[in-house]
């Protein structure tokens, strides 16, 4: 699991990359939960993702949002960590110039930066959003979504409770010409704590293992 030093806006971005072998294979990126709150690369939502994706054949990378563990620079209250995504991907996009598809995956905050990456990258063919903080952050910009993806939450989540999620898909599923696929995990809160972060792994893999099906039918 090597670590990479990306340049970012406010200087370095402290990374981990596996790179798949296959010279065509798919890449991901994974965005960590809220710098002033512990988040970083290394969360465990965040790090089950990044090896569901490994798994899966992608080439695959999971970073330090500014002023986390090594990255350089301070929050920004979102912008800024936006900017980062955005130069994590243009650096995992750099080394996989035939690249198949590519897919985002945010935990918490994550999520949210990631839902804005996908409004910006019409590259992005796919994303899983894991517990979107939709009672504090506005998510009205997906209008529209560009993307199908997954959403999935806790039903005992009490960070960002089941209801808001609800409200968002919701709005989601009014949009045409893509699927929101909405799983909730029963009687999970919102760090998937065991026996559920399983359960939540197993659904992420079988969703994308379906839709990386159908890409290549």
């Amino acid at each position: 699991m090597p670590e990479v030093m990306i340049n970012g806006p406010e200087g370095r971005i402290e990374a981990r990359y596996l790179h798949a072998q296959d010279p065509g294979a798919p890449i991901a990126l994974m965005l960590h939960p809220h710098p002033q709150h512990g988040g970083t690369m290394n969360n465990k939502v965040v790090y089950s993702l990044y090896q569901t994706f490994v798994a899966r054949g992608f080439s695959t990378l999971r970073f330090n949002f500014r002023g986390v563990g090594r990255s350089q620079g301070v929050y920004s209250g979102g912008e800024g960590e936006l900017s980062d995504a955005a130069s994590a991907l243009d650096w995992v996009q750099t080394y996989n110039p035939n690249a198949r598809f590519c897919w985002i995956a945010g935990f918490s905050f994550g999520a949210w930066i990631g839902m804005q990456l996908l409004m910006r990258r019409p590259e992005i063919t796919g994303f899983i959003s894991v517990s979107p903080p939709a009672n504090m952050y506005d998510f009205s910009f997906l209008a529209p979504c560009p993307s199908s993806g997954l959403i999935i939450n806790g039903t005992n989540d009490r960070v960002a409770p089941p209801a808001d999620t609800r409200s968002l898909v919701s709005k989601l599923h009014e949009q045409k010409g893509i699927t929101i696929t909405h799983e909730e995990i029963e009687g999970s809160g919102h760090f998937f704590e065991e026996p559920h972060m399983e359960t939540m792994i197993d659904n992420v893999t079988g969703y994308v293992k379906r839709r990386l099906t159908e890409n290549t039918r």
